[in-house]
């Protein structure tokens, strides 16, 4: 039998115990420092087993995942280095940062067990365990970072495991790793929350900058409500790499201002022709670290118990609606709801079934 044992269990590590758990010959131990936690995980049925002790969880595992705080991982990896890991144990993570965890399980002695870093490059808006699933990681890139030295055995043992998620596994040098997340998914956050509090100092002076900034500002600017605790710990965690990054950033920034004070317009329309050749390059509908929105708007009559309506027509139809909400009312359509949805399959089919029943979907 192959023990894994995974360190918090809320969206990410419930979601790998869900992949796990059932599966022939695994047996999944859930820890949590809280006694609320660990009967959480007990009564969702996410883990076979799950307890408070450290020493319990960790005692004869195969396998150790630590889904914790990226500010935390250090702490645990020192934590377990204290303990009698069994020997050829693999203890990975789920963090979004490498370079400092893979420093730290250089420094301390691990014994026999051997680290290897891993990130999934997948979430969700929602959190906790009750917002696991075993279909998170499907079809996301899960990115291991393994040592130069790290044993192939070991590594192969990893990516076998890991076929239970149904993601597509690959392994870069987890300095790299932390360069091409910083770029394409800690810089935007940077950038979203500068320029949401850009204009937040505008709208103290006066309040038509938050009126109009519905609609697409909102949308391109989502990632700016992320969690802070979450993204302060990243953004440390990835400090020299982001400094680098900004420097870069703000010789972009200048080139539209020398743009601008030039009134280069053949510039300027270079400068979007290659941005949106490259952007047409990427990969649509797949998993990655900013988190793809699907979302439609709705027009409404103002009738008594609509929107009831509405949500019941979906999940009659066993379409998975994430979020609703009334974005305003105007002289010509009473109501407009915005549906949101967490795959491309659920608005499809969402759009396909109103627009027969005749309502107007944008």
């Amino acid at each position: 039998m192959t023990k894994i044992a995974i360190f918090g269990v809320g969206l990410m590590g419930g979601s790998l115990a869900l992949c796990f758990k059932g599966k022939p010959d695994l047996y999944v131990v859930g820890h949590s420092v809280r006694e609320s936690s660990v009967a959480k995980y007990m009564e969702h049925g996410v883990v076979d087993h799950a307890t408070t002790s450290m020493e319990e969880a960790a005692a004869d595992a195969d396998f150790i995942f630590l889904c914790v705080p990226v500010g935390s991982l250090s702490e645990y990896v020192e934590a377990l280095s204290r303990l009698p890991l069994k020997p050829g144990c693999i203890i990975t993570d789920v963090g979004s940062t490498k370079a400092s965890v893979a420093a730290c399980a250089r420094e301390v002695q691990l014994g026999e067990a051997i680290f290897i870093g891993g990130h999934p490059m997948a979430g969700s808006e929602r959190s906790g365990v009750e917002a696991a699933t075993p279909y998170l990681y499907e079809n996301a890139f899960y990115v291991l970072t393994p040592e130069p030295g790290t044993p192939q055995d070991a590594l192969n043992r990893l990516q076998e495991l890991l076929v239970y998620t149904r993601a597509k596994i690959v392994s870069v040098d987890p300095e790299l790793h932390d360069e091409i997340v910083g770029a394409i998914s800690h810089l935007p956050h940077i950038i979203a929350v500068a320029l949401v509090n850009q204009v937040r100092g505008y709208h103290e002076n006066n309040d038509l900058y938050g009126m109009l900034a519905a609609g697409g500002f909102r949308d391109i600017t989502r990632i700016a409500a992320s969690e802070p605790v979450v993204w302060r710990d990243i953004l440390l965690g990835n400090k020299q790499v982001l400094l680098q990054l900004l420097k870069d950033w703000q010789q972009e920034t200048e080139r539209f201002v020398a743009l601008l004070e030039q009134e280069n317009g053949d510039g300027i329309e270079e400068a979007f022709r290659l941005a949106g050749a490259f952007r047409n390059q990427l990969p649509e509908r797949r998993k990655g670290m900013i988190h793809s929105l699907y979302e439609c708007y709705v027009d409404v009559p103002d009738h008594p118990g609509i929107i009831g309506k509405i949500a019941t027509l979906l999940g009659d139809q066993r379409i998975n609606l994430s979020n609703l909400q009334i974005i305003e009312s105007r002289e010509d359509v009473p109501g407009i709801l915005r549906l949101s949805f967490r795959e491309q399959a659920d608005l499809d089919a969402a759009r396909d079934l109103l627009e027969s029943l005749g309502y107007t979907v944008h």
